[in-house]
């Protein structure tokens, strides 16, 4: 199993890229197996990440972005760059991330870019969109984009470059909050929307029944040759994982609803949380065990796929070098990721979030996920290994290291 840190992203396309036709074809090839990396690299395997939650403007000006059909021959082409600049390095390739909350993000809440919500249903106020829809046909056109750009790497690239492609989603593990059949429902409808929404197309070529059921015609179909060109269209599945929720039951809305209305769900951090309200909880205790259980449900779910963690770690408003939390946090979830192999769930490589301490998508720089820190007052941006630096490095080299070993380190002190 690969174990690296964040994975490098070829995103921010440059410019609206001209459309190009893109035969579609029913039968996908099967994947291959990555080629050795170079020996400058260290062993490094590098994961690109096409696609991350932003996209030029012009396209949102021209045809509404996601919400058309139209950006998925402008993702291809722009794949189709990727591809042939840098598939002579690159084996590993990742075509969306977390299509599910980039649709419910962008297109439903507001929260993240271009932040098309409409009310009652915005995190802030929208001055454009409806979350009735506008979610669904988000994520509609990302698995079509996603498949077109996978079924040209494999007909153009993949043989010569031997790689393999996928797509990642953001996964959480729910428990029910009771053992009640509402609960116990509610739970799996969870699953639906969370996980199945996005994965269950690369299996059968349709959305989860439960989903259809609930959503209605505001849930788009897919075409038989769509489907056919979903089907199979992932070599590997990503996902990035922090947490756990518990979960309550809520009566189904019936006048107008949008994704969160037809989740129908009341979760909560942990059993004692207050529930949470239009935005998630802002901290959640470590569970690993989740972890396991989304790797090994995923295992039973989609036929031994290969998964990549491509995402897990814990964000920290303290700027100590001691981070103990932290390193806590890796060493538990690293070992519930090694129960779910010796389960025999097909776990490829994990991942740790981040490297460095980065400006976080919500919360700019508050959130500290960074393995080493870095000092943002300082024009020369000086950075400094944390506990879970020094620790995650004698993981990767098969040292056994303990925490309090490394805070007695002679020399090893808080502000160092």
């Amino acid at each position: 199993m690969d174990v690296a840190c964040d994975a490098d992203t070829c995103e921010g396309w440059q410019k609206v890229l001209p459309r190009r036709d893109v035969q579609r074809q029913a039968s996908l090839a099967p994947a291959l197996a990555p080629r050795p990396v170079p020996a400058w690299l260290h062993g490094i395997q590098v994961h690109i990440m096409i696609y991350q939650l932003d996209y030029p403007q012009m396209l949102e000006d021209e045809y509404g972005g996601w919400l058309s059909p139209r950006i998925v021959d402008d993702f291809t082409a722009f794949a189709d760059i990727c591809f042939k600049e840098f598939g002579d390095r690159i084996s590993y390739w990742t075509t969306i991330d977390e299509p599910n909350i980039g649709a419910t993000g962008s297109y439903d809440g507001g929260s993240i870019a271009p932040g098309h919500c409409s009310d009652p249903f915005g995190v802030t106020k929208c001055t454009v969109g409806d979350s009735t829809v506008e979610p669904y046909i988000a994520a509609h056109n990302m698995l079509l984009a996603h498949a077109s750009a996978s079924r040209l790497y494999r007909q153009k690239y993949q043989a010569m470059q031997k790689g393999v492609i996928g797509l990642s989603i953001y996964s959480l593990w729910p428990y029910p909050m009771t053992n009640s059949t509402e609960d116990l429902e509610a739970t799996n409808r969870c699953l639906d929307f969370f996980l199945e929404w996005i994965l269950e197309p690369l299996i059968s070529g349709d959305y989860p029944e439960r989903m259809k059921k609930i959503v209605g015609s505001r849930l788009p179909s897919f075409t038989n040759i769509q489907s056919e060109a979903i089907i199979g269209s992932a070599d590997f599945i990503g996902i990035n994982h922090y947490y756990s929720v518990f979960v309550n039951d809520r009566p189904l809305d019936k006048g107008t609803r949008d994704y969160t209305a037809d989740l129908s769900i009341i979760y909560k951090a942990s059993k004692t949380d207050p529930p949470a309200g239009k935005a998630p909880p802002t901290s959640f205790p470590s569970d690993p065990e989740g972890l396991q259980r989304v790797l090994l449900y995923l295992k039973e779910a989609y036929r031994d796929i290969p998964i990549y963690i491509q995402e897990n770690g814990q964000s920290s408003s303290n700027n100590t070098l001691e981070d103990i939390g932290r390193t806590e946090y890796l060493k538990s979830y690293i070992g519930s990721t090694l129960a779910a192999v010796r389960s025999e769930a097909n776990v490829k490589g994990y991942f740790a979030w981040a490297f460095l301490d980065a400006f976080e998508y919500l919360s700019g720089y508050q959130a500290r996920y960074g393995l080493y820190r870095v000092d943002f007052d300082d024009e020369a941006l000086p950075r400094q290994a944390r506990l879970s630096a020094r620790w995650y490095s004698a993981f990767l080299k098969n040292q056994d290291i303990l925490v309090q070993s490394e805070l007695n380190n002679t020399g090893w002190h808080a502000e160092q």
